[in-house]
C-alpha cells in the first residue's frame, strides 16, 4: 500500500513562496493522477492543482500563474511551489493519490498560513 507524505508548510508573509511535497512511499506511477486540495478554517476542502500520470496539469483559476504543480519521478514526489502567497491561501494542503481502482489515498496534510 502507497503511503502519501506532505511536507514544506509553515508561516510565510503576502507575496512570499512555499514548496510543498508530497512524497510516494511507492511508485508514484502507481497513481493516475495526483491532486493537491487544501481546506481552510470552516470551509469545504476545494482542488488547488493536478498532475495527471502523462504529465498534463490542472489548476483552480484561484492559483493560477501563482502555483506550479510538478514531479520528479526519481523521487517519486509531486510538488506544488506556491508563489505570491495571499493570506486566503492559508488552509491545511493535502495531496491525495487517485489510483487506477480502488480508493484514494490521502496524505495527513501540511498547514501552510500566510500571515504579516
Amino acid at each position: 500500500q502507497v503511503q502519501l507524505v506532505e511536507s514544506g508548510g509553515g508561516l510565510v508573509q503576502p507575496g512570499g513562496s512555499l514548496r510543498l511535497s508530497c512524497a510516494a512511499s511507492g511508485s508514484i506511477f502507481a497513481f493516475n493522477a495526483v491532486v493537491w486540495h487544501r481546506q481552510a478554517p470552516g470551509k469545504q476542502r476545494e482542488l488547488v492543482a493536478v498532475m495527471l500520470s502523462g504529465g498534463q496539469t490542472k489548476y483552480a483559476d484561484s492559483v493560477l500563474g501563482r502555483f506550479t504543480i510538478s514531479r520528479d519521478n526519481a523521487k517519486n514526489t509531486v510538488y506544488l511551489q506556491m508563489n505570491s502567497l495571499r493570506p486566503e491561501d492559508t488552509a491545511v494542503y493535502y495531496c491525495k493519490g487517485e489510483p487506477p481502482a480502488g480508493d484514494d489515498y490521502w496524505g495527513q496534510g501540511t498547514q501552510v498560513t500566510v500571515s504579516s
